[in-house]
Order: structure tokens, then C-alpha cells, then sequence
């Protein structure tokens, strides 16, 4: 039974009583089972999908009777992830969870890069070493459908409302959001959020002191000054690297498109479109770094980004791509690697070269950036 007293119940993702009637609005849901079929069997007759439909709700309401808890639908995605990641990659290591406790629960703060991949592989790397899954933050300009918010909702996602207007529902949802992660990380449930609103659609992985603001509205309230109340969060920056990003000619692009046309409309489907893309592309090999647990007094949101940014640079995998477009001299170059980048660039309009170039190379400019200042 549901709590309507609950104060995230907006937000927060599903708790297992919930999870049957989730799953019974999904196989109900028009749109969903059209984008299933639509996606099966896309060279089928409209008439053939008609057909289709009762016998794939049927299907899925037997299917889906075994998931009566998050714990039974997260392994469900774990068999898929362990699939795909098979199919789609090179490889993903995984390192510093060793220094990680297995009964703490922390806030990962992490680059971001693709849409479902980034957090379903900390994910991953958290599950294989034996620590809890986290909650993860997700936007709600990617829940435009019931069906993505149920889907969401399902595995542990919770949602991030950018898209309320007026100061007031905005400090409201800030306030809940806020709380929320609190309540989370104090009932020993992790987090996971990204570093920025957004892909860092150019490779820049920099932290928007905007989101550690957010983090201390909390704070606030139970007047915890910033650096005790952000010590109190256990911060872990997660360093995600892809040798391959299946996304970047679709990024350079858009890039492209704002500066040229001042403006970039984005299709109806497409960020379903990029979530598909990140998951069944190529990837190459992917490292995934947790780093050090933020224990130091930081009194400013600016100050603490500096610090998120300087672990997630230094714990970056630079691989042979990236020294390519930074211009780098490197061994680890080879005539595949170069065959690969220029295959990239003659996908796109010439406009859009530098877009795609940049994504590769400031990655290695930051980390050079970095070392530069800690040496200095």
C-alpha cells in the first residue's frame, strides 16, 4: 500500500509493493507496447502490429509475473547489461571499489557521457564487487511518456524536475530533491548523479557548482555549514572513459547546428533515440574509476568542484583516439586508430570536424591542465 504522507512520493523510485501495478500500467500502456512492436518488427504491415499487440501483452503480463520485487527487475537488467556489454565492447575494467566500504553508502558524482550507460555501469561495477546498487538521478526532460517514467521509476531511478517554472516550485523542488538524496544516503541507499546537467557533448567533464548548491539546500535548513554538511555526503567523483562514444558524430553535430544556426531542435524521439544508440553501438573498451571518498573541509560549492574535477581528470583512461585528435605523438597510435577517427569525420559535414575532434581531445588537454597545476 502506498503512503500518501510520503514526501518523495513524486520523485522517488518504486518500493516492491509497488512494483506489480507499475508493471500492469506498463502492459496497458498503448504507446509502449506500439514502440515495442514498432522496434521488433518495423518491415511488418500495419495490420501484422494490430495482431501483435494482445498476444505481446499476454506475453508480457507472464513474463513479468516472476518481478514482484527492485531486487528481482534488477537482476533482469543485469542479464541484459552483461549481454550487451559482451556484444558492444572491448572490455570494462573497473577500479578503486577496493577502497570503498561495502556497508556505507555514498554519492557518486560522475561524468557524464551517455544517458543510461554512465550510471548502469557503476552500477554494474558496484553489483560484481558485491556493494549495493545506487538510485540514480534522472531528468525529467527524458520522461515525456508515462511509460519511460514507469520504466525509470522500476530501477531505481528518481527524478530530477527541471522543468518547473516560477521561483517558487522551483526552490520547492530543489528543497525535495535535496532532501531526498539525504534521506537516501542516511538510510544507507547510494546515489548516483551526474557532475552537470547533460552529456558533455564536447568531452569537458567539469562540475556544475550549481548541483553541489542544490546538495546544501538541506543543509541549510538544518543550518549545517557547507563543508560539514558536504562531509556528512561521503562524495565519490567516478571517472567514466569509452574508447568509443556511439554517440559523438550525433553530438558533433547538434554542437555544429547551435553555432551555426544560433539554435539546435531536438526530434521528438531523440533522446530515446541516443539512450537506444549508447547501449547497441560500439564502445570499445570502457574504465570506469571510483575515486577517493571527498573527507576535506571545502567551504564553497567552487572550491568543492575543483576537487570533484581534479579526481574525475586524473582518474581518466586516455586511449589512443584521444592522443590522436589532441595531436599527441603516442605510440599507442596505429593505423586502425587513425582509420577510425577519419571514418568518424567523413560521417559528418566538414562544419562539424572540430566538434568531433574537440570531444576526443579535451579529455587529454584536461588532464595535461591538471598536472600542470599540480606541479606549479
Amino acid at each position: 500500500m502506498t503512503n500518501n504522507t510520503d514526501p518523495y512520493i513524486e520523485i522517488r523510485p518504486y518500493n516492491d509493493e509497488e512494483i506489480p501495478a507499475a508493471l500492469d500500467r506498463l502492459i496497458n500502456d498503448a504507446e509502449f507496447i506500439d514502440a515495442i512492436l514498432h522496434h521488433r518488427f518495423s518491415n511488418h504491415a500495419p495490420w501484422f502490429k494490430a495482431l501483435m499487440s494482445p498476444i505481446l501483452k499476454v506475453y508480457l503480463k507472464f513474463k513479468w509475473a516472476k518481478f514482484d520485487s527492485v531486487e528481482a527487475i534488477q537482476m533482469e537488467v543485469k542479464k541484459y547489461l552483461t549481454k550487451t556489454l559482451k556484444a558492444t565492447t572491448d572490455g570494462v575494467t573497473f577500479k578503486g571499489l577496493d577502497k570503498l566500504d561495502k556497508n556505507t553508502a555514498y554519492l557518486f558524482v560522475s561524468n557524464h557521457r551517455d544517458i543510461a550507460m554512465d550510471p548502469a555501469l557503476v552500477n554494474y561495477g558496484l553489483h560484481q564487487s558485491k556493494h549495493r546498487t545506487v538510485r540514480i538521478a534522472i531528468g525529467d526532460n527524458l520522461l515525456k511518456k508515462p511509460c519511460a517514467t514507469e520504466l525509470m521509476r522500476l530501477n531505481k531511478s528518481f527524478i530530477v524536475k527541471r522543468s518547473v517554472k516560477g521561483p517558487r516550485e522551483m526552490m520547492k523542488a530543489l528543497g525535495t530533491l535535496s532532501s531526498y538524496i539525504k534521506h537516501s544516503l542516511d538510510t544507507e541507499n547510494s546515489i548516483w548523479i551526474a557532475q552537470k546537467e547533460g552529456r558533455a557533448k564536447d568531452g569537458n567533464d567539469f562540475t556544475d557548482p550549481a548541483i553541489l548548491k542544490m546538495f546544501h539546500v538541506e543543509g541549510r535548513k538544518q543550518k549545517t555549514p557547507f563543508a560539514e554538511y558536504i562531509r556528512s555526503l561521503r562524495i565519490v567523483p567516478v571517472s567514466i572513459s569509452y574508447e568509443n562514444d556511439p554517440c559523438d558524430t550525433a553530438k558533433a553535430n547538434e554542437l555544429f547546428e547551435k553555432a551555426e544556426h544560433g539554435s539546435y531542435e531536438k526530434g521528438e524521439f531523440e533522446d530515446i533515440e541516443s539512450i537506444v544508440q549508447g547501449i547497441i553501438g560500439r564502445k570499445g573498451r570502457i574504465q570506469v574509476v571510483f575515486g577517493d571518498v571527498i573527507d576535506q573541509n571545502f567551504e564553497t560549492p567552487d572550491a568543492l568542484a575543483a576537487e570533484i574535477d581534479r579526481q574525475i581528470h586524473e582518474n581518466y583512461t586516455l586511449f589512443p583516439i584521444n592522443m590522436l585528435a589532441a595531436g599527441c605523438d603516442d605510440e599507442s597510435i596505429t593505423h586502425k586508430t587513425r582509420e577510425t577517427l577519419q571514418n568518424k569525420l567523413d560521417a559528418l559535414p566538414e562544419g562539424a570536424h572540430a566538434y568531433l575532434m574537440d570531444s576526443y581531445a579535451n579529455p587529454v588537454k584536461n588532464v595535461i591542465k591538471e598536472r600542470e597545476t599540480q606541479s606549479a
